[in-house]
């Protein structure tokens, strides 16, 4: 009989120990989940400002950074949306879409999903060490893995072995809510590379210059990082303007280019009419419009940003479309599709989504996520150098991965099917 440990409380781990659990008395003796914070989930009640995105419609291989298509094709072969749906439902936690493709529980509650998966771990006899940080862990000749840990609250230093362990400690986004990254020290001593880290999906800090005038204001626009001539990345999404630049998953999704890239001198391109660009030109030619320029732009942005972009040009507000000339048009233009910002940082780990970087894929089986070094571990969730866009996908990498590995350890002696 097999005793199981996974480290962290995550998502993923307790995806992983759902799963893993449902072997109890059927091949594994014990699933035992150790998360160094009082609670559980810390990181998951946040997600999607607080609803809880779970997935995406757009959730393929060619969105993910980090490794190569075919291992991201063969993972979520394994395990798509559908199978997300399946289980959570499953789990007691029915999901919906938006209109543009992105799954919340039904609940509407990231705080709601932490709980009922909190009453599984329970229900299914899954041992829970909060509070409890796990030091080093070993690899003994025997294939047994020693645990040493402590228990925070009493100070109190224990040591156990495994026959299985599942690493889902996250990476070093968000530290106030536990995440620290030391354990990539710990897969690097146990034989497995570690790719480079650093903070994705967070703020892109720029010199606005008399943009500044736009704080406040929120924007639907495709965005780009140049260096020199060089596009290095693209998007799509809405963006908020602040103090120090540019947020919101418009300019997330790019930001780990920035963080890869310390020493280029950067510049990010901003094109607000993008998905306009062809009505916008045509209304603009259009004979019969008698409208004014400021009318036109109203049609798509508030009175402040027309007021601004206009101001920027140098036109006259209350020029008619018809009287626009050719020269006037490339000046109108240029300001609302190929404006662009020196780029002077990112954000840091404290306010990125996510960490980039970390276990190398190839080093893992895609189908079961057991490490093709060390027999017996297996590796998921933010601790794999795997990372998607803004929009419920690295969610769904972090339950897909968990409850592979936990269901390829409740099966390993093939003495019963997933019911």
């Amino acid at each position: 009989m097999l005793r199981v440990a996974i480290i962290g409380g995550g998502p993923s781990g307790m995806m992983a120990a759902i799963e893993a659990a449902k072997g109890i008395g059927r091949g594994i003796q014990s699933v035992t989940l150790f998360e160094q914070e009082p609670k559980l989930g810390r990181k998951l009640a946040v997600t999607g400002a607080g609803r809880c995105n779970l997935s995406n419609d757009g959730v393929q291989a060619s969105a993910y950074h980090g490794p190569d298509i075919d291992w991201m094709e063969t993972l979520l072969e394994r395990f798509a949306v559908e199978d997300l749906e399946r289980v959570l439902y499953r789990l007691g936690i029915p999901i919906y879409k938006t209109d543009d493709g992105w799954y919340y529980p039904l609940s509407q509650s990231a705080a709601s999903v932490v709980s009922i998966l909190e009453e599984r771990l329970v229900g299914q006899g899954v041992t829970m060490r909060v509070a409890t940080t796990v030091k080093r862990v070993s690899y003994s000749q025997e294939r047994k893995f020693i645990l040493s840990f402590t228990d925070n609250t009493s100070g109190q230093n224990y040591t156990e072995d495994f026959d299985k362990l599942i690493v889902a400690s996250g990476g070093k986004s968000y530290p106030e809510l536990g995440a620290k990254g030391r354990f990539f020290s710990q897969l690097e001593a146990l034989g497995h590379s570690i790719n480079p880290l650093c903070p994705a999906l967070g703020p892109i800090d720029v010199h606005l210059g008399s943009f500044t005038a736009l704080k406040g204001l929120r924007f639907d626009a495709h965005t780009a990082i140049y260096d020199g001539d060089e596009c290095l990345g693209r998007s799509f999404g809405n963006l908020i303007f602040t103090k120090n630049g540019l947020n919101g998953p418009g300019v997330m999704n790019l930001s780990h280019l920035v963080s890869q890239n310390p020493k280029k001198s950067l510049e990010l391109e901003l094109n607000f009419i993008g998905q306009w660009i062809e009505e916008l030109a045509e209304t603009a030619t259009d004979e019969a419009n008698q409208s004014s320029l400021r009318a036109l732009l109203l049609r798509y942005f508030t009175p402040k940003a027309v007021d601004f972009f206009i101001s920027e040009t140098g036109l006259n507000p209350n020029k008619q479309v018809q009287q626009l000339t050719e020269a006037d048009f490339q000046r109108l233009f240029k300001t609302l599709s190929m404006a662009r910002f020196p780029i002077t940082g990112a954000g840091d780990y404290s306010n990125s989504q996510l960490t980039a970087g970390g276990v190398a894929t190839e080093e893992l089986d895609p189908c079961t996520l057991e490490s093709k070094i060390v027999p017996g571990l297996f590796i998921v969730g933010e601790a794999i150098d795997v990372f998607g866009p803004c929009g419920g996908y690295n969610l769904h990498i972090a339950f897909a991965t968990a409850y592979l590995a936990g269901k390829t350890l409740a099966e390993s002696n093939n003495k019963f099917k997933e019911t």
